[in-house]
């Protein structure tokens, strides 16, 4: 049994270059420490609708948009839920994608998986493969964009057009640890059900989850005898028309965080956040390769998250531990006991920019003597 450990307020700021959470700008923290108010205001309505709109003149979406007080795991259960009568197609290569395939067995859904070893990239001809080779009617295809524990970035909007030529399964996509920092076009490649976490390259405190639902997508739960009820498409969607709110009581200073950060978001742009993102992306993978090497399949490493495999050998958690001691600087090990070692990660996403990578590469090569 855990002992209590009590929090004491005396700890030393780390610089996080994680894969999520990450840095938040000051004005944004700032921003949650305001008066309570209800959240059946109008005053909330205000704020909601704000974030709702905000979220998809930023994302470029026709589709609908919910914000809920929740992780993006809410939206592996509730697009479970919400979509799928018995059979989906879960593609699987890292810890992520698995975990989305253990939810819906949990959810006592059958599921096949279309595996591939980790640090491999899904193909889209394999996934129209699956499809046409099985004597099932999938009801949804699931797909991670950014598979974090492996840094791999798949092709969802590939996917998504091939998921597209089958009008009765519906598109899925995990982009937790991506959307913000890795431009997507929701709506040209058919991506039903898209979603995501406040913490990650949105660069938000943690507690809210983002998800964006197809008209195909709302339809669909209408046509089932049950779904989520937290989650549920039709309730939470058809609640903010009519009210411009939550149905249940929200994190409301986190979302005044939103709405502060949305704003920055806007005025950056999301195609230049992209490019930032990008730039990071590309300045650490050649940096990787200098050293060490890179983790995922040539051609489909992640825009915000670098897995860099240990190829010299170092002491990755004393490495983390003397860079964070000398530095106050935080990256992350590789995901679990199959990666702990034998890879490192780190995140470069949200608010950061290659000056501020640079600054923790230069950090790593003095501690590990490179």
């Amino acid at each position: 049994m855990t002992d209590k450990r009590e929090y004491t307020d005396d700890y030393t700021d780390k610089t996080l270059y994680i894969p999520g959470p990450t840095e938040v700008r000051e004005d944004v923290i700032e921003a949650m420490a305001q008066p309570m108010f209800g959240h059946r205001s109008e005053r909330m309505t205000d704020l909601y609708t704000t974030i709702v709109e905000d979220t998809k003149e930023f994302l470029g979406t026709a589709n609908d948009v919910v914000i809920l007080t929740a992780s993006g795991t809410e939206f592996w259960e509730a697009s479970t839920l919400n979509l799928v009568d018995e059979e989906i197609l879960v593609a699987t290569c890292g810890s992520f994608s698995e975990r989305h395939a253990n939810v819906a067995e949990r959810l006592g859904k059958s599921v096949d998986r279309l595996e591939y070893e980790w640090g491999q990239a899904v193909k889209p001809e394999d996934v129209r493969e699956a499809i046409e080779e099985s004597d099932k009617e999938y009801d949804v295809v699931a797909c991670v964009m950014n598979e974090s524990s492996t840094g791999v970035r798949n092709p969802v909007e590939e996917i998504g057009d091939v998921v597209s030529e089958y009008p009765d399964t519906y598109f899925v996509v995990d982009a937790v640890s991506a959307l913000g920092g890795d431009y997507v076009d929701i709506d040209e490649h058919g991506i039903d059900v898209l979603f995501a976490s406040s913490q990650k390259a949105f660069a938000m405190p943690p507690g809210l989850a983002v998800c964006t639902v197809s008209e195909g997508a709302y339809e669909r739960e209408l046509e089932k005898d049950s779904a989520s009820w937290y989650g549920g498409f039709q309730r939470t969607i058809d609640y903010y028309d009519r009210k411009g709110q939550t149905h249940s009581t929200p994190a409301i200073p986190v979302m005044l965080a939103y709405r502060k950060q949305m704003k920055h978001m806007l005025e950056e742009g999301h195609e230049s956040r992209d490019k930032r993102h990008r730039e990071m992306a590309e300045y650490t993978r050649e940096w990787a390769r200098e050293h060490f090497g890179m983790f995922p399949e040539e051609g489909y490493e992640s825009q915000t998250v670098s897995c860099i495999e240990n190829t010299q050998g170092v002491d990755v958690a004393g490495t983390i531990d003397a860079v964070s001691e000398e530095y106050d600087m935080v990256f992350s090990n590789g995901y679990g006991s199959q990666l702990g070692e034998k890879t490192f990660r780190i995140g470069h996403m949200g608010e950061h920019d290659v000056e501020s990578i640079k600054e923790l590469t230069d950090a790593i090569e003095d501690v590990a003597g490179l």
